[in-house]
């Protein structure tokens, strides 16, 4: 590992990061939108207002469930 970064685990997989990053830190460097994302820190729900003050640790595990939308776009539905 580089010196300054840390490893963390996302969704199973590892990813470097500079010491001292935060959640927000993170979810930018995944190039992520945030208010489409929900996260899990070693296994509990961080609320989205606590990403930008909240220092990631070396070995930390967490789990992002990133949303997508979708439609029915094209598909004709009779009811």
């Amino acid at each position: 590992m580089e010196s300054g970064q840390i490893s963390v685990v996302v969704n199973g997989e590892d990813v470097r990061i500079e010491a001292g990053s935060t959640v927000s830190d993170l979810i930018s460097k995944l190039d992520l939108k945030p208010e489409r994302v929900a996260l899990e820190y070693n296994g509990s729900i961080l609320p989205r207002s606590k990403w930008s003050d909240f220092p990631l640790e070396d070995g930390c595990r967490l789990e992002v469930v990133h949303f997508v939308g979708g439609g029915l776009c094209g598909l004709e539905f009779k009811l």
